[in-house]
């Protein structure tokens, strides 16, 4: 008998001559694929079917199957501007029964003595309307309605108010909360680019607010099954949608649970004061989520969660230990210099569970360092375990670097206890070898830079037959992470000659 481990030419074949079996149980060195997942509300002129998950085409086909204007399609446009490679899906949510949609107005309060040009920004996009010394607020108001929905990708709705015709109405497209995080301002980019009220006429916006109702997030999460999803932006921050979100990537019973083992972390951003930040922040203690704060952002806040994924993702893919501060983040506009948080502040949200980013004097926004919102353990102590995100993912590059290699190698083999006689080439393991192929696999990871120190994960790792249940194998596996450099400090100890 052949101690070859064929698992198909039968032993009892006589037929001449050649016979070739191919077996890739040594060869598998391929990676999970990792999607994107993006979550939010699309309109009753999208294609896609709410609650069900499809696989996005480009930002074009997220207008098509969202509806233009829609929270979907413009989350899948700050994703793309960050990922153009990724493999990205949607989720499309429809607005919720009953929901309230965000309301706003722009009101031409006096007349321009001057002619220039009127600038006012929806969601961080700007809506140009020339302005004639002779215009009155009504025709203003009129021209203004009119090039707010001329694009057709806005997330809101314009009108003439019908009782006071100097003023423009808003309404957000989709209902609900996110409605009431549309910002609507003037002159963003200031007068340096020429962005200046027109003399003698006055402008008075009510910003947008009473949205109500988001839509559940328990159908949607549930169509998606056993798929992967590394990298999930949400645009919704209700404490039930979080709360879903949480359950649906536990480590018990959700996508990080020995039963599943798919993984994944989700991407929020809130906006609000440095207070309110930290209120929010301290609420929060979910080691699968990560928020970016910010405060006066002309862009949304669901943009900012799609951006941050999508700059996450693109690095992540190239190497999930790669620390992330300094990645560049398009799509999103930064907050006036006097509403960016100062370095004080963003260290004290940094021990409240929300990340932070920095600007450069161009205006371009980078990651600082993007925490999860994990502060506290079971009993309430401080805990820093699952601090970094970088933790996370390079967690789940080595589980899945360990099942790769368990499923190839060891998918159909007999199991022995050490000591056991066995002719060589046979599909046998011990204990003793399956800790010999752990170690190795170990020392590969260090090599490629995912873990570190070696020597005292060879000395420390157990692998035993289970006492009760001898066709199992119970591992210790007492991996150190790598780490990343993210402070620099230095003691300038000069002398004078």
């Amino acid at each position: 008998m052949t101690t070859i481990p064929f698992q198909h030419i039968p032993s009892n074949i006589r037929v001449p001559l050649f016979y070739g079996e191919v077996s890739n149980s040594q060869a598998n060195t391929g990676g999970t694929n990792q999607r994107a997942l993006l979550i939010g509300q699309i309109l009753a002129t999208g294609a896609a079917a709410p609650n069900v998950p499809l696989r996005s085409q480009g930002p074009a086909d997220a207008i098509l199957q969202g509806g233009n204007g829609s929270i979907l399609a413009l989350m899948a446009n700050a994703y793309f501007d960050n990922d153009e490679f990724g493999e990205v899906w949607y989720l499309p949510l429809s607005d919720a029964g009953g929901a309230v949609a965000a309301t706003g107005s722009i009101n031409i309060t006096a007349a321009p003595t001057a002619a220039g040009t009127l600038s006012v920004y929806i969601k961080g996009q700007l809506v140009a309307v020339p302005i004639t010394a002779a215009e009155t607020p009504a025709a203003i108001a009129t021209a203004l309605a009119a090039a707010i929905n001329a694009p057709g990708n806005l997330p809101v709705n314009a009108t003439v108010d019908g009782t006071t015709p100097s003023k423009v109405d808003l309404v957000a497209k989709n209902a609900g909360l996110v409605g009431n995080d549309i910002d609507v301002r003037l002159n963003y980019q200031g007068a340096a680019a020429g962005e200046v009220t027109p003399t003698g006429m006055t402008v008075t916006i009510t910003a947008m607010a009473n949205g109500a109702t988001n839509p559940t997030l328990t159908t949607g999460l549930a169509n998606l099954l056993d798929m992967p999803f590394d990298f999930i932006a949400c645009s919704l921050t209700d404490a039930a949608s979080m709360t879903a979100l949480q359950a649906f990537l536990s480590d018990t019973t959700g996508r990080w649970s020995w039963q599943q083992q798919v993984y994944g972390h989700v991407f929020y951003a809130y906006r609000g004061t440095g207070a309110s930040q930290t209120t929010f922040g301290v609420t929060r203690n979910n080691q699968h989520e990560s928020v970016m704060g910010f405060y006066d952002s002309p862009s949304a806040a669901w943009e900012w969660s799609a951006a941050i994924a999508g700059a996450v993702a693109q690095s992540v893919r190239a190497d999930a230990a790669l620390p992330l501060q300094t990645l560049p983040v398009y799509g999103v506009l930064a907050p006036p210099l006097a509403s960016r948080f100062n370095l004080a502040e963003r260290n004290i949200l940094l021990y409240d569970g929300i990340s932070t980013f920095t600007v450069d004097q161009s205006g371009q926004i980078y990651l600082e360092n993007v925490i999860t919102t994990y502060q506290t353990n079971a009993f309430g102590q401080a805990d820093t375990s699952y601090l970094q995100v970088e933790t996370l993912f390079t967690l789940m590059f080595v589980l899945r670097a360990m099942a790769t290699m368990v499923t190839s190698k060891y998918a159909r083999v007999k199991l022995a206890a050490d000591g056991t006689r066995i002719a060589p080439g046979s599909a046998i393991v011990t204990p003793s070898t399956i800790k010999a192929d752990i170690i190795a696999k170990y020392q590969e990871l260090e090599q490629d830079g995912y873990v570190q120190n070696s020597a005292a994960f060879a000395k420390a790792v157990i692998v035993q037959q289970n006492a009760t249940n001898p066709n199992r194998i119970d591992v210790l596996w007492p991996g150190t992470l790598i780490d990343q450099l993210r402070i620099f400090a230095l003691l300038a100890q000069f002398r004078l000659s």
